[in-house]
């Protein structure tokens, strides 16, 4: 990989502007920045719920998100360059109906919560559906492939079956929404 990253303070980005990987130069508050941006932090919520207990198999496919992540930011750094594939979206794909098999159907809607490891693919989730909200964004100002956004859609409803799971794991189970919660109180 060489010497990619010697110097980290290049203050080239003082004026507000931030270099992509094809050499051009971008306003830090471009749309095409704010996913970038979103995608990277994905990426860290997603390391920070791989510090917690999780199942092995679960662990590794959750690594492997990581990479592909850094792939998608690689493809959005670079206009018209092309990273994500049918195959991750397929893998995605896969995973999710693998753990929503072991799942009970949902007769009601769930509360982000449960064990701290649920709630924090919870969180990854909702981290995830605002970087699918700033590609398509950046779609509508230039066109992009359409596997980016399917990838993030895909991945955020993994990760709302993956908190499911991770409740089960921990000896829990789904923190319901109450619909008569204080109607009573009135």
């Amino acid at each position: 990989m060489g010497n990619r990253l010697s110097k980290i303070a290049t203050r080239t980005g003082d004026d507000g502007s931030t270099g992509l990987g094809d050499g051009t130069r971008t306003g830090k508050d471009s749309v095409r920045i704010q996913a970038m941006g979103d995608v990277d932090e994905l990426n860290s919520q997603l390391g920070l719920l791989l510090c917690e207990d999780l199942p092995p198999s679960l662990r590794e496919e959750l690594l492997l998100v990581q990479h592909d992540l850094f792939d998608l930011g690689g493809e959005l750094c670079i206009p018209g360059y092309r990273l994500v594939t049918d195959e991750h979206v397929a893998q995605l794909d896969a995973w999710l109906e693998k753990y929503n098999a072991t799942l009970p159907p949902l007769k009601e809607f769930i509360l982000p919560g449960g064990s701290r490891a649920a709630a924090l693919a919870h969180v990854c989730r909702t981290v995830c559906r605002r970087a699918e909200r700033s590609v398509v964004a950046l779609d509508r100002a230039e066109t992009l492939e359409a596997r980016p956004r399917q990838y993030l859609n895909r991945l955020s409803d993994l990760l709302f079956v993956l908190a499911r799971v991770l409740n089960r794991h921990a000896g829990g189970t789904d923190v319901l929404w109450q619909r008569q919660r204080g109607d009573d109180q009135a």
